[in-house]
């Protein structure tokens, strides 16, 4: 494993950068799109509701190979073409969003309706009490799903080697066929992996200590 790091170390950092590029822009992107389609689903205007019911029951039910195969494969043949890259980090977000919205969801409809009530009854605008006082109750709610979320992101980032997207699990597959050392490459890999997602758990831990107390 320590001969592989030092012959590869290059390929092995350049496939890391991409994973943490497209897991950063798909987590920032897929907690603001899921946010907004939680609050789609449960908000009164019947077609904001139907388009956030839609795309979370259509995303979710979808493997996401097939997402990321559709825009690799499928989106080139009515001319929109996507990289490795490019469709694998949209997939991703895609993907994560449909959770990330149910999720929120949960966290809204646990806040009690007195209080949206109440801000409205103050002279607030739906949307003033809704990010100003449910959301951010919410959030402290569904901390530790969230957590889950963002680390099953940064797991399931490894679909980017299916459609050539050159990152960390890509540079493994090219490392183990190079050089026949299976175990030791794909054991390097996985301690990568673990390196990536153990601290964000820890820090998804502290924040909801934290914000427990706050």
């Amino acid at each position: 494993m320590l001969v592989i790091w030092q012959n590869y170390q290059s390929d092995i950092l350049s496939g890391l950068k991409i994973t943490l590029t497209a897991s950063l822009i798909a987590l920032v992107c897929s907690l603001i799109i899921g946010t907004f389609m939680a609050i789609f689903q449960v908000s009164k205007t019947k077609w904001l509701k139907r388009i956030g019911n839609i795309y979370v029951n259509l995303f979710r039910n979808l493997p996401l190979l097939i997402v990321v195969m559709f825009l690799f494969v499928v989106m080139p043949l009515y001319g929109i073409q996507f990289d490795g890259i490019t469709a694998g980090t949209i997939g991703l977000t895609l993907y994560t969003s449909a959770f990330i919205a149910d999720t929120v969801r949960a966290g809204i409809e646990g806040i009690p309706k007195g209080q949206m009530e109440a801000g409205l009854a103050s002279g607030l605008s739906y949307s003033q009490v809704m990010r100003l006082i449910v959301l951010p109750q919410a959030f402290k709610i569904v901390i530790p799903p969230l957590g889950n979320q963002f680390i099953n992101l940064v797991k399931n980032s490894s679909i980017l080697a299916m459609v050539t997207g050159a990152d960390l699990m890509y540079q493994g597959d090219l490392v183990a066929s190079a050089t026949f050392n299976t175990i030791g490459t794909y054991t390097l890999i996985g301690l990568i992996y673990l390196a990536l997602t153990l601290p964000l758990s820890y820090l998804m831990k502290y924040l909801e200590v934290r914000l427990a107390k706050a």
